[in-house]
């Protein structure tokens, strides 16, 4: 039988049916959960650490609201192409002058030049000097984070926080307990871990997560811990009840694609744990975000993790006019690997994404060779005929059963990619070759690029600007040409790439 709204929220009231329902069977309730539940009932005598819980813990007690899910936005209306369409190769009048290449020291250098040579480990242990001849004192917690190998400690009382009972209480007994733990060190170690490794949200995300499911084997209670670490690093992060377990969520002021969300007021809030894998259904939780923790999660990746190297090497090829070209470069398998477990953010964030140093000088290098000497017009062409012709065409749901834009570096890693990840290789190597501007164009079921240029053909109008199309999907065509379907079709948006 289905309860109304005033029903379902009475059951989570801080003494209502659910933990009747617990007191009635406590003569099933083994020794060591008896214990769990005698702590948890000492909140009242909890000293916390900073003024700011006592008050949200009084707040947490108050009666929870119902949240409905919300269904992500899709990013097309109509399906992307089977098969990447082919037109005859043919040489356009060469423009502009000749070229040389100039390959610069990137901006995002992915590893410190210090370390190059070197294992690349984060020292959160402070070493102790040679002379005492001690061992460093292991860590409470060590894991492998992409490579690097991290340890942390943690306070008994952190170590014995319990999701119990399964309700708002439980949550509330959770958060007092930690609230009231010397939890100062860990946070700052965490912080720490961030700086030195160069993480984005999305990696803090991964290392918060990581640490809280390495403390405890019980997911709801390592999402606690997650809610609570990130609360306390000043993020916008909530947690809900659905069906007795922990529903974490993570404020965006970005849409984030495949993934169940809640509203809270005008904020969404985005279950991450759920990307791609269906829906959360309806939640309780409560509106107040804890005092002072407002940053949204901002999946931007401007610059790259400082893992530690992984190198691998990949060679690939393609043919221009009747002659094979190779291009072989390295790769750090750990930022791969980092990579694959992105979400899907708005385009903004794949097509701002730097290439690992080391992986785009040697490509650079590479093209440099047949690009020296060529009038500008020839080079840009060549590369956008390398993009094209050097990956097999792939429709996401077919290589990855989901949607998935990948980063220019995932690109170059896989064999088969569609429109949008083609567009975002060609984008970064036309930038950074040519310093020129580069646009992407987003269509209805499709995706290309646009580059300002003073050269014939094709083109979309951006204000005052004259945009003339590059499609590196669009087999064998030259800047100027665009693929027949969308050469009348308005682009549904164009997205701004940063010089």
């Amino acid at each position: 039988m289905q309860q109304n709204k005033v029903g379902e929220q009475k059951s989570f009231r801080l003494f209502g049916h659910f933990s009747l329902v617990l007191l009635l069977g406590v003569s099933s309730v083994n020794a060591q959960s008896f214990e769990d539940f005698k702590r948890s009932q000492a909140e009242s005598f909890q000293q916390y650490q900073d003024e700011r819980d006592s008050a949200f813990s009084k707040y947490l007690k108050q009666q929870w609201k119902a949240y409905n899910v919300q269904i992500s936005d899709k990013r097309y209306e109509k399906p992307k192409p089977t098969i990447a369409p082919t037109t005859p190769q043919s040489k356009i009048k060469s423009v502009g002058p000749k070229v040389n290449i100039s390959i610069k020291e990137s901006k995002n250098e992915i590893v410190d030049k210090k370390h190059i040579d070197k294992p690349f480990i984060i020292n959160i242990i402070q070493p102790i000097k040679k002379e005492k001849k001690s061992k460093i004192a292991p860590k409470d917690i060590t894991f492998d984070f992409y490579g690097t190998k991290l340890g942390f400690d943690l306070q008994d009382k952190i170590k014995n926080a319990n999701f119990y009972p399964q309700n708002q209480k439980g949550i509330t007994n959770f958060f007092s307990t930690v609230a009231s733990s010397e939890y100062e060190e860990l946070i700052k170690d965490i912080d720490k871990a961030r700086r030195d490794m160069q993480l984005n949200d999305w990696g803090l995300y991964l290392l918060v997560l990581k640490v809280s499911h390495e403390v405890y084997r019980d997911s709801d209670n390592a999402k606690l811990l997650s809610w609570f670490i990130f609360n306390k690093l000043g993020y916008a992060v909530k947690v809900g009840l659905a069906k007795k377990h922990i529903i974490l969520m993570h404020y965006s002021k970005k849409n984030i694609y495949s993934t169940p969300s809640y509203s809270f007021g005008k904020r969404k809030y985005y279950v991450l744990s759920h990307y791609a894998k269906g829906n959360v259904g309806r939640i309780f939780s409560y509106k107040q975000d804890y005092p002072e923790s407002t940053k949204a999660l901002d999946l931007a990746l401007d610059k790259l993790p400082l893992f530690k190297p992984n190198m691998k090497i990949k060679t690939i090829s393609f043919k221009e006019y009747g002659k094979t070209y190779k291009v072989s470069y390295p790769y750090n398998q750990n930022l791969i690997d980092f990579m694959s477990t992105y979400p899907q953010a708005d385009y903004e964030t794949f097509f701002n994404a730097p290439l690992d140093d080391r992986t785009y000088k040697s490509i650079a290098e590479s093209l440099k060779k047949h690009l020296d000497g060529k009038q500008i017009g020839d080079a840009m062409n060549f590369v956008l005929h390398f993009v094209q012709k050097s990956f097999k065409y792939s429709k996401d749901n077919v290589q990855f059963n989901r949607e998935k834009v990948m980063f220019a570096q995932e690109t170059l890693y896989f064999d088969k990619s569609d429109c949008e990840d083609r567009a975002v290789l060609f984008s970064y190597l036309i930038k950074e070759l040519f310093s020129i501007t580069v646009y992407g164009v987003h269509y209805k079921g499709h995706m290309a690029t646009a580059l300002y240029v003073p050269m014939k053909g094709d083109f979309i109008k951006l204000g005052s600007k004259k945009l003339v199309i590059a499609d590196p999907t669009y087999i064998n065509s030259n800047i100027g040409q665009s693929m027949p379907r969308y050469r009348s079709k308005r682009p549904k948006n164009i997205i701004k790439i940063k010089k």
